[in-house]
This record gives structure tokens, C-alpha cells and sequence, in this order.
């Protein structure tokens, strides 16, 4: 006979358990400290098997009904419902554990495994570490577009309009990781493509007047800070590469016999070696850093340990210092006003181009420049070099 609800409502305890059968294998225990458990009797590879299904009156008559009928479709199948649901628990507790910051903390070691510039890598950090920290503990698959919207929000009411767009591009790459995993579903930062304030375009500061560049370059030799931003400063002007790349050569990297800088290309932002021609100037800047530095280190060494190179602000701190404004010049517009300079005085803009690294989208093209540009690029680069001499005397 099967159990009704006033029946299980009015169950008394007694001395020892005992059980109220409702059919088919389910029934109610009732311990002798008066809580109610529903559980299912089941037989499973002719072996004898218990699973539970919650207190009573929590869980109903009515609801403990089903749960029988769902574990009997499982037998069914094949399936033993206990195995099951130890299954579905672990799951859920692997659910749990996996983290934004653990998914986070993987993408992170791919891209060094790939080997991603270092300057892409400490930046990726920064963004995920810091300006996502919020969602380090969450579940990943619980996280959801609005709570990812809020978090960039903040940053883009800061005035960080491009740290907020980067910064959710690098919150996609993670879910998309988890997504390929099968330890996410979909990736909530699809549905904020122009949900953000568009970037406040900036060109780079850069001062592209001949007599004032000659100016700037003459208060750069008399700078009587630390000698290598002095110098990093000079050799910047004088190659027209990055401000990251002086920054992190090696002393291996140059052949000063040959005059030439080899620059490898994981240390170059379009992930290509580029070969630099060094004019006389730039190896005499070049010779009057070199003792500073140790046997195959850094050339451009920090202020407090020839371990470490100059830091990302150190130029840009001196050209400060210098009396220039950030609205003015920065280390980065020096291109800039190579560039300008360059095309104005009417040299080949191809040339100029293979000069500051910018890779012709055609893959064949950009091989036969490489390979045809050299010995214009070497004149070039000497012609830069008496140019800026020029400059500095007739400021």
C-alpha cells in the first residue's frame, strides 16, 4: 500500500529505526531521534543498493516519487543512479574549483610556451591579476556578461577607455581557452561588442620641426642624469627603433665589427628579426655605454642593478626632467619624427618603411624588400646619423 503525505506527517520515533514502504523499492526511514529520510532499495549487478534522497518534509512525498522513477529509468539503461549522482557531485565540485584565475593562469603559461614577447606577457598579467581581480575566484562558467560589463565600466569611467577595450579582449582569449577545455560554454564578452565608449585616439607625441628636433637633441647630450638613459636616448634617435627594443638589447646581439644590430624577433612587435645598419654615430653611443654593461647582458642598464634593463618610463622621465611636456614629445615619437623628417626630405618611403620595421602585408613583397633594401638602408641610417649632427649644430 502506498504512503500518504498525512501518513508520513504523523510517523512517530521509536526505540529503532524503521522504514514506511511506499512501493517499488522507496521508503521512508524514521530514526529514533524523529528526522525523516527518503530512500530508495535497489538492486544493481545482483547486488543490493541504497540511495537517499533528502529529509522529509524538505523533500515530498511527491518529489521523492520522482526521484525513484528517475533512478529506475537509469537501472534501465544500464546505469547505476548511486555511480550517477557520485558523478554529477564531482562535477560540480570540479565546476566549482575551476576558477577565471586558474583558466586565467593557463592562457597566461601558453602564451609563454609559445613564446610571446615578454613586455605582451607582463602586460596580459597586469590586466588579468590586477584589473580583473574581482573575478579571480569566481567559477568561470558561472560568470556572466553584465557582471564582466560592470568591471569595465569602472576602468572606462576612469578615463582608461583603450585599458578597458584591451582589457576585454584578454577576458575573451581566457574564456575562449575554457570554452575548447569544455570548461565553459559560451563567452560573455561577445555580447559587450560595442557596449564600450570607442578609444580617444592619441598620436604619439613628437616634435617634427628640424630646428627644434636639433634643439631636443642637444639638451639630450648635455643630460647629466644616468648615463645609459642619456644614452638610450641618443641610440633611439639615431636607429629609429622602439623604445622597448633599446631598452632590452643584449650585448650579443650586436656585431659592432660588421655594423649591425641584430634585433631577434620575439623581441620585436611584429614577431620578425629586423636587422638594424648602426651609422658612426650610433656606434660611438654605442662604445661609450658598452663598459657599463657585463658580458652578454643588457646594454641600457637600470639605475639600481646592470641585471635589469631601463624601466618603460625612464626616457620619457628624462625628456620630463628636460623641460618637455608629455603633450610634447615622447621617447616613442622619435618614429615619428624620422618618419616625418625622412619623407619630407623626399627618400625612398619604402626604404623608410623597411627602416622602421613596418612589415609590407605581402609575404613575397616583404622578402624582396628585406633582402633589396639593405644597402639603401645602410646609407640611409649613415645619412640619418650626419643628418642629426647637422641639426644639433645649426639649432
Amino acid at each position: 500500500m502506498s504512503l500518504s503525505d498525512f501518513a508520513c506527517k504523523n510517523a512517530k520515533p521509536k526505540d529503532k529505526p524503521y522504514r514506511l514502504a511506499d512501493g517499488d523499492g522507496l521508503y521512508l526511514l524514521v530514526r529514533n531521534n524523529g528526522s525523516k529520510l527518503w530512500q530508495l532499495r535497489y538492486r544493481y549487478l545482483e547486488k543490493e543498493n541504497i540511495l537517499s534522497f533528502g529529509k522529509y518534509p524538505l523533500v515530498s512525498l511527491l518529489d521523492a516519487r520522482g526521484r525513484r522513477d528517475d533512478a529506475k529509468r537509469l537501472l534501465i539503461a544500464g546505469i547505476n543512479p548511486s555511480t550517477k549522482r557520485k558523478e554529477e557531485k564531482n562535477a560540480a565540485i570540479m565546476e566549482a574549483r575551476t576558477t577565471f584565475a586558474l583558466v586565467a593562469e593557463e592562457y597566461v603559461t601558453r602564451m609563454e610556451e609559445r613564446d610571446a614577447a615578454a613586455a605582451t606577457i607582463t602586460k596580459t598579467k597586469w590586466l588579468l591579476e590586477d584589473l580583473a581581480g574581482s573575478l579571480a575566484k569566481r567559477p568561470i562558467n558561472e560568470i556572466t556578461p553584465a557582471e564582466i560589463f560592470q568591471l569595465l565600466q569602472k576602468i572606462e569611467k576612469s578615463g582608461r577607455r583603450e585599458t578597458a577595450r584591451r582589457l576585454r579582449g584578454v577576458i575573451g582569449s581566457v574564456f575562449r581557452l575554457a570554452i575548447v577545455t569544455l570548461r565553459a560554454e559560451s563567452d560573455p564578452t561577445l555580447h559587450l561588442r560595442g557596449a564600450l565608449q570607442p578609444p580617444k585616439v592619441n598620436g604619439r607625441a613628437a616634435i617634427t620641426d628640424e630646428k627644434k628636433f636639433g634643439k631636443l637633441l642637444m639638451t639630450v647630450d648635455e643630460y647629466d642624469g644616468w648615463p645609459t638613459i642619456k644614452a638610450a636616448l641618443q641610440f633611439l634617435a639615431l636607429t629609429c627603433v622602439r623604445p622597448g627594443e633599446v631598452r632590452g638589447a643584449t650585448r650579443d646581439e650586436f656585431d659592432r665589427k660588421k655594423a649591425v644590430w641584430h634585433i631577434p624577433a620575439e623581441r620585436m612587435k611584429m614577431r620578425a628579426p629586423h636587422d638594424v645598419p648602426l651609422s658612426k654615430q650610433a656606434l660611438s653611443v654605442l662604445e661609450e655605454v658598452w663598459q657599463l654593461s657585463e658580458d652578454g647582458g643588457l646594454v641600457f642598464t637600470s639605475i639600481r642593478s646592470t641585471k635589469r634593463p631601463l624601466s618603460e618610463n625612464a626616457m620619457n622621465a628624462a625628456l620630463r626632467r628636460m623641460g618637455y611636456g608629455k603633450d610634447e614629445v615622447t621617447a616613442h615619437g622619435f618614429r615619428v619624427t624620422a618618419s616625418t623628417i625622412l619623407n619630407a626630405r623626399d627618400y625612398d618611403p619604402d626604404v623608410i618603411e623597411a627602416v622602421l620595421a613596418h612589415q609590407d602585408k605581402n609575404a613575397i613583397r616583404r622578402t624582396y624588400n628585406r633582402a633589396t633594401y639593405w644597402e639603401r638602408r645602410v646609407t640611409l641610417m649613415q645619412e640619418w646619423g650626419d643628418l642629426l649632427d647637422a641639426l644639433k649644430a645649426n639649432h
